[in-house]
């Protein structure tokens, strides 16, 4: 018996060699059959290192220089109109008549009160000319004349007074027209003849200058540090240094052609948005810029120095961090991570994680990962199609 189940056990253990050793030479014969990995084709090209132009852009609205609402200094019915609504006046144009009626009836009044007030006067000092002879001679008492000089004196005030009563109707009757305070362009929505004007209070119109045009944006708190940082990492932060120039860019993604200065800044953030308002002044000689219009304001002549860029297209995200890939020195691709700056057309500025010898993997990164065995063809930016000026679409940088 023991024979027996020695034969068994030894037969069971040499089928399961021979299994094993079909299954193995099976598996070999199929590596040799399908061959060593093909490598993956992919595009590269050199990491570039230049100058690069940055252009910040923030949403902004156009604004007029001046913009002064009209009132009439009197009240009364708006008479006649000289002008029409969007008409370009003149300072010192006429505008608008008050009905006058009242204010020359004033005039005839104060006149009156003024030939009367100057009548007593010279009877006053008529009679104290008299009573003063007199006194010379005993006839009248000192008091007398004391009082004819008092009588004198409060006719002299009366005089005065409604020689300011008349000077003053004649103001009102004056203040009757009412003359641009400026130069510019009326709204259209002037009021209409027959319009009854509260003095300073009834808006008769609006009048606004524009050309040139304010242009009116807010720059975030962090891209204002962003701007201002760079400025001293470079040593070109003067405060007396000229702000830089800026362009407008319309509603219907048209350039104005038309450089502007930037004229102002707020002294403070502003508490609801965190963000500094400031305001650019540009010409508007053909008048074709309008208060409330919206643009995106650029700032022009903001270069970063000797910097590194690669291809947006290059660059992967996993999470919250950044990478490319590059070509390895043993021809393998390697991954690199890197700390991006600004977009910038086509491209990145990278501020830290690469060199300015690595050549970065530009195409056929779908599937590939790092370490992956790589045919490498070298390609340029024109082959590529990349560049430093930015698409149609606008980033918000704000």
């Amino acid at each position: 018996m023991k024979n027996s189940h020695s034969k068994k056990l030894t037969g069971i253990i040499s089928l399961f060699i021979f299994a094993l050793s079909a299954m193995l030479t099976g598996c070999g014969e199929e590596e040799q059959a399908q061959g060593p990995m093909p490598k993956i084709a992919v595009k590269a090209m050199k990491v570039l290192k230049q100058d690069v132009p940055i252009k910040y852009e923030f949403p902004g609205q156009l604004k007029g220089t001046q913009e002064v609402e009209v009132h009439s200094r009197l009240s009364g019915s708006v008479m006649e109109k000289y002008v029409q609504g969007g008409d370009m006046v003149s300072a010192g144009d006429r505008l608008y008549r008050i009905d006058s009626r009242q204010y020359e009836t004033a005039i005839l009044e104060a006149e009156a009160n003024l030939h009367k007030a100057e009548a007593d006067l010279r009877n006053a000092r008529e009679d104290l000319e008299r009573d003063e002879m007199l006194f010379k001679s005993k006839a009248v008492s000192e008091q007398t004349v004391t009082n004819k000089r008092a009588e004198v004196a409060a006719n002299v005030a009366t005089v005065e007074s409604y020689q300011a009563a008349l000077r003053k109707a004649k103001e009102n009757l004056d203040d009757t027209i009412v003359y641009a305070p400026m130069s510019g362009q009326l709204s259209l929505d002037d009021v209409a003849v027959g319009t009854y004007a509260t003095a300073g209070t009834t808006k008769l119109v609006t009048i606004g200058s524009l050309n040139p045009i304010y242009v009116q944006f807010s720059v975030s708190e962090s891209e204002y540090l962003n701007i201002i940082t760079k400025a001293i990492e470079k040593d070109e932060f003067d405060k007396e240094q000229d702000p830089p120039d800026i362009k407008i860019i319309l509603s219907n993604g048209k350039t104005y052609p038309f450089e502007g200065r930037i004229i102002a800044a707020d002294r403070s953030m502003n508490d609801n948005s965190n963000s500094i308002n400031i305001r650019a002044s540009i010409p508007n000689e053909y008048g074709v810029l309008m208060p409330g219009m919206f643009a995106r304001v650029r700032l022009l002549d903001t270069v970063e120095k000797d910097v590194m860029i690669v291809p947006q297209r290059a660059v992967q995200q996993l999470l919250d961090e950044n990478f490319v890939l590059v070509v390895g020195k043993d021809g393998k691709s390697q991954s690199k991570k890197v700390t991006l700056g600004e977009k910038v057309g086509s491209y990145y500025i990278v501020k830290k994680g690469l060199n300015s010898d690595d050549t970065v993997i530009v195409e056929g990164l779908t599937n590939l990962r790092s370490g992956a065995e790589i045919d490498v063809t070298t390609v340029t930016a024109d082959e590529m199609g990349f560049s430093l000026q930015d698409s149609s679409e606008i980033v918000d940088k704000s």
